[in-house]
Order: C-alpha cells, then sequence, then structure tokens
C-alpha cells in the first residue's frame, strides 16, 4: 500500500510539474564564475516525503551531438551528481544532431522506464513532442542548453542555459578593442559573424555580440560586414566561413566572431588554409577548444572566448531532477549559468581543472 501510494504521488508530481510552471527568474550572466544556486530561482517544497526511493532512480541524459566536448562534459558532471545523490545509474544518449536518432533514443529511454530525463534536443521543432511524450509517461524533463519551446516561443519545460545575450555583449566589446588596440579598421578589414539562427540559445549571443560592436564601432559600413549560419558543427563552420573569405579576396585582415567554440575552430582552420590567420582574430563561447588554441607554442588566430563552465550546467540539471524525484522540490524554471572572458594568457587560472 504505502508503495503503491508512493508512486501515485510521483505520478502526481510528474504532471504537475508539466501542467504550469513557475515564472523565470532573473539572473546575472556575464560575471566570474559562481556556484550554480546561487543564480536560480529558490525552489519551494512541494512534498514532506520522498517520492521516489533513490536506488530505483536512473536518469536518461540525450544530447545533440554527444561528441562535442561541451556535451560530452556536460554529461559526465551530470552523471557524477546524479550517482553523488543515489542515482542507480545515468544514461548518456548521444543524438548525434539527428532527429529520428533523437526519437528513437526518446522512446527508447521511455521505453525502460526512467525516472526523468534531461535533454538538449537536435532541433527545437521537437520540444513539443518531447514534452507531450514525456508528460504522457509521467517523466518529468529538463532541457539543457536548448530551451524546449511552443510554436509561439515560449518555453514549454524548465531549462538551464546561459545568458546569450550577455555573453554575446562581453565577446562583442572584448573583439571590439581588440581590433581597435590592433589598428583593425582599415577598408582591407571586415567583420564575420558565424550564426546559429535556427538555435533560439544561440540567437541572442550573436545579438549581443552585435549590440557590443555597434557600441565601440558605431560607423562600422555595412559592406565590410558579414554573416554566414552553420548548425554548430566546427566543419560546418569551416564552410561557412571559408565561403565568405574566397568571395571576399579584397578582405584581408577578418575580425570574427562566433556562438560556440565549435565555430570559433572552424573559422581558424578556414583563416589558415586562406592564408588570412596571421592579421585576423577570432572569438567564440565555451571554452573547452580554445583551450587547446591557447595551449599551442604557436600563435592562433583564436585569441579569446566567453568560458562557459559546462559542469555548471550538467551539475545543476541532474541536482535539480534528483531533488524533485527524491524530495518533490518543485524545479526552477530556469537558471542561466555565468560566464567570463578568458584568453591565452588567463585561461588556466580561471579554467583550473578543466584547462589541462
Amino acid at each position: 500500500m504505502k508503495k503503491a501510494l508512493s508512486l501515485i504521488l510521483a505520478s502526481m508530481l510528474a504532471m504537475s510539474l508539466f501542467g504550469c510552471g513557475a515564472q523565470p527568474s532573473e539572473s546575472s550572466s556575464v560575471a566570474e564564475p559562481a556556484a550554480p544556486s546561487s543564480s536560480a530561482a529558490a525552489p519551494s517544497e512541494s512534498s514532506s516525503e520522498p517520492a521516489a526511493p533513490a536506488e530505483d532512480i536512473i536518469i536518461a541524459g540525450i544530447y545533440k551531438a554527444g561528441d562535442q566536448q561541451w556535451f560530452i562534459g556536460e554529461g559526465e558532471a551530470a552523471k557524477q551528481k546524479c550517482i553523488e545523490m543515489g542515482a542507480k545509474d545515468f544514461m548518456f544518449i548521444d543524438a548525434k544532431m539527428n532527429p529520428d536518432t533523437y526519437l528513437q533514443a526518446l522512446d527508447n529511454a521511455i521505453t525502460q522506464g526512467v525516472s526523468g530525463i534531461l535533454v538538449c534536443v537536435p532541433d527545437q521543432k521537437l520540444s513539443q513532442v518531447t514534452v507531450d511524450k514525456c508528460k504522457e509517461a509521467g517523466i518529468p524533463v529538463i532541457a539543457a542548453d536548448d530551451q524546449l519551446l511552443d510554436e509561439s516561443g515560449e518555453m514549454i519545460a524548465p531549462w538551464v542555459g546561459i545568458d546569450g545575450f550577455a555573453i554575446g555583449q562581453a565577446v562583442g566589446e572584448w573583439t571590439a578593442n581588440y581590433a581597435k588596440e590592433n589598428n583593425m579598421t582599415g577598408e582591407d578589414t571586415a567583420v564575420l559573424y558565424l550564426t546559429m539562427d535556427q538555435v533560439s540559445s544561440c540567437v541572442p549571443r550573436t545579438e549581443g555580440q552585435v549590440d557590443s560592436w555597434g557600441k565601440v564601432f558605431p560607423d562600422w559600413p555595412a559592406e565590410r560586414t558579414f554573416r554566414s549560419d552553420y548548425n554548430g558543427e566546427q566543419d560546418k563552420a569551416y564552410n561557412a566561413a571559408a565561403g565568405v573569405f574566397t568571395a571576399n579576396p579584397s578582405i584581408k585582415k577578418w575580425i570574427v566572431m562566433t556562438p560556440n567554440d565549435e565555430g570559433a575552430a572552424g573559422a581558424t582552420r578556414a583563416l589558415e588554409a586562406a592564408g588570412l590567420d596571421k592579421e585576423s582574430v577570432v572569438c567564440g563561447i565555451g571554452g573547452y577548444l580554445a583551450k587547446l588554441e591557447f595551449a599551442k607554442e604557436e600563435e592562433s588566430a583564436f585569441k579569446a572566448t566567453a568560458f562557459i563552465n559546462y559542469v555548471d550546467v550538467g551539475a545543476y540539471s541532474a541536482e535539480n531532477m534528483m531533488n524533485y524525484l527524491l524530495n518533490g522540490t518543485e524545479i526552477p524554471w530556469e537558471f542561466k549559468t555565468p560566464a567570463v572572458m578568458i584568453t591565452k594568457e588567463n585561461y588556466k587560472e580561471i579554467m583550473k581543472d578543466q584547462a589541462e
């Protein structure tokens, strides 16, 4: 009887998670790295008894690009937190940037009876079907990195990610100041924004970059401003950047800003292939690939990035899921992890154990 009552309670709690959501919390995002819980909405207790025994809990983490360092690190942090809090297991699943692979993984996780799902969808058009499937199965879901959105662009599940606009502003400001200090303002210099316009969490990153660049260079000519879209993968970024470089042979110095480190690395390789890297600059967002560039003896065009700690995203999403499953603690509707600009000179100090 007690076990049946516990199952009924868990089901009611899961359904309430999707029936309505708390209002998003406000948090600052470009700052010194801080403990994740300091920026989140304060959770409220919705149950005084555990909703599930820890030894029965299995969490699935389905990530859109499980071979990328960001998601590898995020998944490992989520796993460690779940196990630390008593979960039986954590399943790391790579959706391989493929909607069909993702949906199959989601169905498999539900069929296997997982207790909760952390997810980063390869296409945000899969948001509603994700929430619907989880709701039908009575399984709570938290979106990591990319929000789960309805057709009007409103969040339909709790989300852990970054304040893209503020972080983009930090990138734009750093890059603009670098350009001023290095006299990169002549007619042979152009700006390229690599964009990920199909990912809602990435669009504000570019908007922030444009905003800060415009404040420093309000009269920067439109004819020396370019945009090229890619899907977040390094090889696609290479192709997107290389096409722009090839089409504009009069430009000898490029200032490139991207929404992730894969974009920055791809653009850097494209600059090297075109023989334009020595007098160009690239700035990304992430830190996980930038550190590889910073560790090289030779100079790289990849000069800086906004470091975001994927450990925070993974651990915080897992912690909230476990607190909900164990105690019925309400999952905060939104959390934005902070970021700080890093370069070859300061990355070891700021990234610490992630710098190697």
